[in-house]
């Protein structure tokens, strides 16, 4: 017997029809599994008249109403998934600190014609100061511009707590390894939540550092040992003799974090407990993977 949308049809030819609603064969549509090596196509009019349909032109009407209702499900899922509003949230903050370092770059050149002795410190100061010092500017354009990135910044701020918070939700298990920030931004850069989770360890490794690893491979510069991992404490804080090893071993944990959030979307105390000691002996002590 073969199965369509509109019907089965016996194997002596037999024709049944199925009786039902759009929504109704919306679900069969999604029941039918075809071995694609013994399915049989059928012309237009022997589906028209299987279908139990009475004219080509309705039998098309049906099959176009339940398509489109089929893509619109596929495309409503697809968009409901929890990491594709976490990486819009992640490419947003990307585009703020973009926006934020540029208009103070800007501010700061604006503030050195105004200040010329100035240029001199510029460049030892934290961001923090130089926007206060551009504030202080009362009578000129620059102390609103200056107030505007203190309200950007601000912002940022809230939208990284929303983002370790919302991480923390679809991602828990990497979340728990190297904080919901990190965890976002790996998430953003493999694509999706799916993508990391068959990403081997050694890609996960130098995710974020696809320039350098490009330099290595064309012009033989050294390889990239980190890429966004580097932005964990237990990566960045190592003693460069180690480094190489706690990336290593936080990527190998990263990788299976993500299969558990990705196939089973909770956190796996007990595996989060090894990990943790795993990569705190080798920060510590430097031992062999």
């Amino acid at each position: 017997m073969q199965r369509y949308w509109f019907g089965d049809i016996e194997d002596n030819g037999e024709c049944r029809p199925f009786k039902g609603e759009p929504e109704e064969m919306i679900e069969r549509c999604r029941s039918i599994e075809s071995d694609m090596k013994a399915y049989m196509p059928l012309s237009m009019a022997k589906a028209v008249e299987c279908s139990g349909i009475s004219t080509r032109e309705e039998y098309i009407g049906v099959l176009r109403k339940v398509c489109i209702s089929l893509a619109r499900e596929k495309i409503t899922r697809h968009y409901s998934a929890g990491d594709l509003e976490l990486i819009q949230m992640v490419r947003m903050l990307n585009e703020l600190d973009h926006v934020i370092n540029l208009l103070v770059e800007r501010g700061m050149e604006w503030y050195i014609v105004k200040n010329p002795d100035f240029s001199r410190k510029y460049k030892n100061m934290n961001q923090k100061k130089v926007i206060g010092m551009m504030r202080r500017q009362k009578r000129s354009g620059l102390s609103s511009i200056a107030a505007e990135i203190d309200a950007l910044s601000d912002k940022r701020t809230r939208l990284m707590k929303e983002i370790s918070a919302r991480a923390a939700d679809v991602a828990p298990n990497c979340s728990e390894i190297v904080g919901g920030l990190v965890a976002a931004r790996l998430i953003s850069s493999a694509g999706s939540l799916r993508d990391l989770a068959f990403l081997p360890a050694s890609a996960i490794q130098v995710t974020g550092a696809e320039s350098a690893l490009f330099s290595h491979l064309k012009g033989g510069t050294p390889s990239p040992k980190h890429g966004i991992i580097f932005q964990h404490r237990r990566v960045h804080n190592a003693d460069k003799s180690v480094r190489g090893k706690v990336a290593r071993v936080v990527a190998g944990k990263l990788g299976i974090a993500a299969r558990i959030d990705y196939f089973r979307g909770e956190a796996d105390e007990e595996f989060l407990e090894k990990a943790q000691e795993r990569i705190d002996a080798v920060f510590t002590g430097g031992e062999a993977e």
